[in-house]
């Protein structure tokens, strides 16, 4: 490959031959370019980084640069004013650097031929100005040779680029993002540095690589319900998968539907921090099941890095404590409404942001539990009730002065309380992303009615099987859903980007 070499201060900068911008009015030949560039200009980084010998074989800083997308409309157009994404609100010039658009090829396909056909315009293909650091440039689970770095008297960062922890941040999804004057305005919420931050996050916190999350995720708090979904999903393969087609389990143990055990993979050295499962369907159309364990800190810093692979929902499914006399251990919460006590988004989400429930998810819930349940009107009433969620940072909230929480939720109508749903829900509304919340009362403790420890094997028994059911279901019923309805224009700000 050619390589261009130019002066720099004190240094110079060597670098693939550069790209010719190109024009397409086909999506799916915008995207092979996008994927032609980038997987040139990080094959170039990993050969120069392989091609080190000592610091005698360094020509200077070796830079490549992420591909980029952009789309530029002259007027006011008038679409359709149901879509929630899919076009320009202002005319301008729009711009994205992009990453793996090999995993981003259906999204990308599908956001730029929604531009082209609302605006009637064609996409420009182009290198960015953003260099691509190096390690981002070598994929999970890629060996790389640490005696390179030894062999160099300084560091790395002296000859690559590194991650630039001062662009790669939440400014355009929060809706703070300013753009200076005369330059372009942000096409996608997220750029492809604060992407691949994510995306090689996710298997640190998962042990699965990004390219098994389903569009279709449910996150919980017990183990319990990883357990259920296992052997829900074994079954299936065992079966013959009833229309999904792989199931992925920590350390990429992927078991294909026919089959009764898995045929590639290996159990992570240790057990990951927040596990993931993946019960997948052809184009990322299945589910992902993540245990978050306990707590705020978990529920956001998972739904941080899920958020960048634009999953049309995701859903929390867990335990709560019941705050009315009238609920029964067993009983089901359909969250409308949420207090967050839990801090962790309160410096990009202020709190006095509403957090509104989506027709659409609430009305897949409820279905779902009538059709797994039997029951329905009145009856129904009788298991679920809809309410406010209260989420709380301190697990031993009821230890408090009772003038304290107890008293603020009383006054806010809470009928049940946990450690992540809101924070769930919240970042969902941050990130765009379709949320909901269905927990079942697992403990009363405002009225002395804890579960024994006979009692609690046996309700987790009975509850956790029927409750993951009814998850699943209405995962299905809202991946039947077409996606311009099921992305709600009530999680768009006033001046959005085009991408969802």
């Amino acid at each position: 490959m050619e390589k261009r070499i130019y002066p720099e201060p004190a240094q110079t900068i060597v670098s693939p031959e550069p790209f010719v911008r190109q024009t397409f009015t086909d999506a799916t030949k915008a995207v092979e370019a996008l994927k032609r560039l980038y997987a040139r200009n990080t094959e170039f980084l990993r050969s120069s980084f392989a091609g080190i010998g000592s610091d005698k074989d360094l020509k200077g800083r070796y830079r490549a640069y992420y591909p980029e997308v952009g789309v530029t409309t002259l007027s006011y157009s008038q679409v359709d004013s149901r879509q929630a994404y899919g076009h320009m609100s202002v005319p301008g010039h729009f711009t994205t650097t992009i990453t793996r658009p090999d995993l981003f090829e259906t999204y990308l396909v599908e956001q730029l031929q929604l531009i082209m056909k609302n605006h009637g315009v064609p996409v420009v293909v182009s290198e960015s100005d953003t260099p691509i650091p190096l390690h981002f440039a070598f994929l999970e689970g890629t060996h790389v040779d640490g005696s390179v770095a030894e062999r160099l008297r300084r560091p790395i960062r002296d000859f690559f680029d590194v991650p630039d922890l001062d662009g790669t941040d939440d400014l355009i999804a929060n809706g703070t993002y300013e753009p200076i004057p005369g330059e372009p305005r942000p096409l996608a919420p997220f750029t492809a540095q604060r992407i691949d931050y994510s995306l090689h996050r996710l298997p640190h916190y998962t042990a699965t690589t990004p390219d098994h999350f389903q569009n279709f995720v449910l996150f919980t708090n017990y183990q319990f319900y990883i357990d259920e979904f296992c052997i829900y999903a074994r079954d299936l393969m065992a079966k013959g998968g009833g229309g999904y087609s792989e199931f992925v389990e920590p350390g990429n143990l992927l078991t294909p539907a026919g089959a009764t055990a898995p045929v590639s993979g290996a159990l992570p050295p240790r057990t990951p921090q927040m596990p993931a499962y993946h019960l997948k369907r052809p184009g990322h159309a299945g589910i992902t099941m993540i245990n978050i364990g306990v707590g705020p800190s978990n529920a956001k810093t998972i739904t941080d890095h899920v958020a960048v692979l634009r999953p049309h929902a995701w859903l929390m499914l867990g335990h709560c404590a019941g705050l009315r006399n009238t609920q029964a251990l067993g009983d089901y919460v359909l969250a409308h409404a949420y207090v967050r006590e839990d801090h962790v988004l309160d410096a990009d989400l202020p709190v006095w942001v509403p957090i509104p429930a989506l027709a659409e998810i609430q009305v897949a819930l409820q279905e779902a539990v009538a059709e797994v349940t039997g029951l329905e009107g009145y009856d129904l009433k009788r298991i679920m009730r809809t309410g406010t969620v209260a989420t709380i940072d301190n697990r031993n909230w009821e230890l408090r002065e009772q003038r304290g929480p107890v008293r603020r939720l009383s006054q806010s109508r809470a009928i049940a309380l946990d450690m992540e749903s809101a924070t769930i829900a919240a970042n969902g509304f941050r990130f765009r992303v379709p949320y909901g919340t269905l927990l079942c009362v697992s403990d009363k403790p405002l009225h002395g009615e804890l579960k024994l420890p006979g009692m609690a094997s046996e309700f987790y028994k009975r509850q956790v099987s029927q409750h993951l059911s009814i998850g699943i279901r209405a995962v299905e019923k809202l991946a039947e859903m077409p996606l311009d309805r099921l992305h709600s224009r009530k999680l768009r700000s006033f001046l959005e980007t085009p991408f969802q």
